[in-house]
């Protein structure tokens, strides 16, 4: 099948093909002839990277009037960067379509300059859900000529904390309005939205509910938490052509580990919270062009990250559960090329590779670490190989040979030969200059073998809880979900970390792991609440801990916020 057979415009052939898109992928090919007929809600549920952006955008430039200039399509999206990204690829997909007109709205930009954008007229408004209710409350946007409501990313919204905020804006939606929900995975969350409001939806589904890539290979190395950074390294000098995405939990972790990788000789940056947006785009421009070719980063700030040809992901820390682990792997093995996913745990979080496993069809192999001599070998050949296939254009060293030539004259080959080598075995001797195996041994047995305990299931250690409070309440018309919503963006952790939250007129209280205390506390210091700086405190050292009994703040993550 062809982009012609689907029965697309002209227009968007020509635009497809200067794209470089020759052939439909699979959710393309059985999707857009769907949703060009306009006449049912839709779900579609396949793996980050495999064309959804093409199957909804095609379909709904087919489906425009380039003659009415009122928003006719509304594509919501989790995060300012997803958000940037699909406006840039409908852009393309509709640079021959007369008249065409697409914005993005998200927080963090002005706001006044997207409401002057949409009143020139648009067609498309692709915007997060937070920034879309705050145009909502400003009366900025005519839903009355709105045909159809995309959910790009859907399982990511609610991991945000955005329930409500879809709530808000699909009860908005004229009646004949149609919706298209995409999404990597069908959590309960997910699931609910679709019940609520999706009428008798058609779905198609590329591989199975809640799977992994098929072409993603899955290793896990056993390793003793004080081990970790050393088997990194000799697994990346192991490993030839590396272009990779490392996850860590927090943001502190991220740039931890970023620096100590870049001190020790590795091209490594990192992408976290704490970075303004200018360096953001840099890191992302020198990650997309490879003049680094490790990117650490935290779930957070990786969401929305679409940058192609990522050979590894490598999970430093095991993810918090099912989905984070599959948004993660997604980042690699896209549009059917192949990829490897490196899992870093500890002999005692076997079960929970046993749960990745029995719920994500997946099969892990149980990886070695290569001892130091043998990384360093393996360094050692591969420079070799490099060195061997280096061309040589005599006439553009005829300044430099001579002297060279003539400073090793009184050296063999296999003289100048172990020279060469000595050096190199000098400079990787602090990490690989050991045999010292770093493999835990206790656990040779396959990790799915053993089964969980019956309170192994919490995604986080369950360690000591604190108290904060932020003067946001009822007043501000805040609900749980916006909360959290706050504290993983400014902080930059994510939402299993918080625990219980107590909401008054005035202000909110909330638990967050002790460990991410003074992350949260230095977020939020800097954090703005519609427009507004936050003021938080220590509510527990002020006295002001409740006193409820604890009770860890999930419900979002499976069944949207309380």
């Amino acid at each position: 099948m062809n982009f012609q057979s689907l029965g697309l415009k002209p227009e968007l052939i020509r635009a497809v093909t200067e794209m470089g898109f020759e052939t439909p992928m699979p959710i393309q090919e059985q999707a857009i002839p769907v949703l060009l007929a306009g006449e049912t809600d839709f779900i579609g549920l396949a793996q980050t990277g495999t064309g959804k952006t093409g199957a909804y955008g095609l379909s709904l430039l087919q489906r425009l009037d380039p003659a009415r200039r009122k928003p006719q399509v509304l594509l919501l999206c989790p995060t300012r960067e997803l958000c940037l990204q699909i406006t840039n690829e409908l852009r393309q997909f509709g640079r021959h379509l007369a008249g065409f007109r697409v914005v993005a709205v998200y927080g963090g930009a002005s706001i006044t300059a997207q409401m002057s954008e949409i009143r020139h007229g648009v067609q498309v408004v692709v915007a997060t859900p937070g920034r879309l209710c705050d145009l909502m409350r400003r009366k900025a946007l005519d839903f009355t000529g709105v045909t159809v409501a995309v959910l790009d990313e859907a399982d990511e919204m609610l991991n945000m904390g955005f329930q409500e905020d879809l709530d808000l804006i699909l009860d908005a939606l004229p009646d004949a309005a149609r919706t298209w929900l995409f999404s990597a995975t069908m959590p309960q969350g997910v699931a609910t939205i679709a019940r609520k409001y999706l009428s008798q939806p058609v779905e198609i589904t590329i591989g199975k509910r809640n799977e992994a890539a098929a072409n993603l290979v899955h290793v896990v190395y056993l390793l003793q938490h004080a081990h970790r950074y050393v088997a990194l390294k000799r697994l990346l000098d192991s490993e030839a052509a590396m272009f990779g995405l490392i996850f860590r939990r927090t943001r502190h972790e991220t740039q931890e580990l970023a620096e100590a990788l870049t001190r020790d000789g590795y091209p490594a940056e990192s992408l976290h919270g704490d970075l303004s947006q200018a360096q953001r785009d840099s890191v992302m421009r020198n990650f997309r062009r490879k003049q680094m070719s490790l990117l650490v980063a935290t779930d957070v700030a990786a969401r929305g990250l679409d940058v192609e040809d990522i050979t590894h992901v490598i999970h430093y820390d095991l993810p918090a559960d099912l989905d984070v682990y599959t948004h993660r792997s997604g980042r690699t093995a896209r549009a059917g090329k192949s990829g490897v996913s490196w899992v870093f745990a500890s002999p005692a979080e076997r079960y929970r590779l046993g749960l990745l496993e029995r719920n994500l069809k997946i099969e892990f192999t149980v990886g070695k670490v290569p001892d130091g001599r043998e990384a360093c070998r393996r360094k050692i050949l591969d420079m070799a190989a490099r060195i061997a296939a280096t061309e040589v254009h005599p006439a553009a060293l005829a300044d430099f040979l001579p002297p060279v030539t003539a400073a090793f004259e009184s050296l063999s080959k296999d003289d100048l030969v172990a020279r060469l080598v000595a050096a190199e075995v000098k400079r990787y001797h602090a990490t690989h200059g050991t045999s010292t195996d770093v493999n835990a041994h206790a656990a040779q047995q396959h990790p799915s073998v053993r089964r969980p305990h019956a309170s192994a299931a919490r995604p986080f250690d369950d360690g000591p809880m604190h108290r904060l409070e932020v003067d946001i309440g009822q007043r501000d018309r805040a609900n749980a979900g916006a909360i959290v919503r706050l504290v993983c963006e400014s902080a930059d952790i994510p939402s299993a970390m918080i625990g219980r939250i107590t909401m008054d007129h005035n202000a909110t209280s909330f638990e967050v792991q002790e460990a991410v205390c003074a992350q949260v506390l230095a977020g939020l210091q800097i954090a703005l609440f519609d427009g507004r700086p936050v003021r938080v405190r220590d509510a527990a050292n002020a006295g002001g801990a409740r006193g409820a009994p604890r009770k860890k703040y999930q419900a979002h993550k499976r069944h949207g916020p309380a």
